[in-house]
């Protein structure tokens, strides 16, 4: 059968006995999962005793499927190892553990997974590690963060299928990893405002970024962002670039919190896209960004990602 491991590593500024104490702890794990994001309201059980070996952790719900952990083995300050099988929408056992070892004063925190699939489904192997180890940095990106504040900054709402354009997007055009976003993106909004200043243009339009393509794989985005200059004749300010897209139908889902955690929200999208067997549209996809960060606290940045459909 192919087998596949995923793992992947963060550091948090905490000892390693209090990084065990919350993952140990089933009763956190509904403030960090990376899963829940796309289903809230899915049923969690736990069991009385959450943070003993034999402990379990239980889910169910239409989109996320079904399932449920169970701790193995718990060394206090080193490591967990649990055993998770997945009930819906295919049933199979994988191996999960989590090492801590003392780094810089806190500590440094890796998740792993291992697997295996039917044979038939060799060819999903890559692709499996690929989406387990984005959904493995957004969980342990949650888990640093509430380990560090005592809470997750982090709300998502699918708002349904919506009208969605046109658009005249008068931006900037990046190429960037996904680590590399956040700069890049600040840099390029930087540009578009000196733009608009220099030829003293109104920039009083919605705020997006729209994604032109996104290698999972490599984690490499291309993208441009940008003012919604739709509906006006204003000219393209000299080093700028126009991205016009058409109207379309979109799966529309709500972000309050941090820039950062975006990627619940993208996640928790294609989740939805896939459960409900929807027809992506081969136009760019868009963050809208609906308050100025300058003037927000973080908690309550709002961001509108659109999901263009067929």
């Amino acid at each position: 059968m192919p087998v596949f491991h995923v793992q992947r590593s963060m550091h948090i500024n905490a000892f390693p006995d209090r990084v065990f104490e919350v993952v140990a702890d089933y009763g956190t794990w509904t403030s960090w999962s990376p899963w829940l994001c796309a289903e809230p309201e899915a049923k969690v059980t736990v069991t009385e005793d959450p943070r003993s070996v034999g402990s379990v952790y239980a889910w169910s719900g239409e989109v996320v499927g079904a399932g449920e952990l169970e701790h193995r083995n718990l060394e206090p300050g080193q490591k967990i190892d649990d055993e998770i099988r997945f009930l819906r929408p295919m049933r199979s056992v994988s191996r999960v553990s989590f090492d801590m070892q003392a780094e810089d004063n806190g500590t440094r925190l890796t998740w792993h997974m291992n697997g295996s699939l039917p044979w038939f489904l060799f060819w999903m192997t890559p692709m499996m590690e690929t989406f387990i180890g984005r959904d493995y940095e957004r969980g342990l990106a949650m888990l640093k963060e509430f380990i560090e504040t005592g809470t997750v900054q982090s709300r998502t709402t699918v708002r349904g299928i919506q009208p969605t354009g046109p658009r005249r997007i008068l931006g900037v055009r990046r190429t960037c990893s996904l680590s590399e976003i956040g700069p890049s993106m600040e840099s390029a909004f930087s540009e578009v405002r000196q733009a608009f200043r220099k030829d003293g243009l109104p920039d009083s339009g919605a705020v997006v970024s729209a994604y032109h393509s996104f290698n999972m794989k490599k984690g490499i985005v291309d993208f441009t962002s940008g003012v919604d200059c739709h509906g006006t004749d204003v000219a393209v300010p000299a080093g700028l670039t126009e991205l016009i897209i058409p109207a379309s139908k979109a799966l529309v889902v709500e972000h309050v919190g941090k820039y950062s955690h975006l990627g619940n929200a993208w996640s928790t999208g294609h989740q939805h896209i896939r459960y409900k067997k929807l027809k992506p549209a081969k136009i760019p996809s868009c963050e809208i960004y609906r308050n100025n960060p300058h003037e927000t606290a973080e908690e309550d940045l709002i961001t509108e990602v659109n999901l263009p459909l067929r």
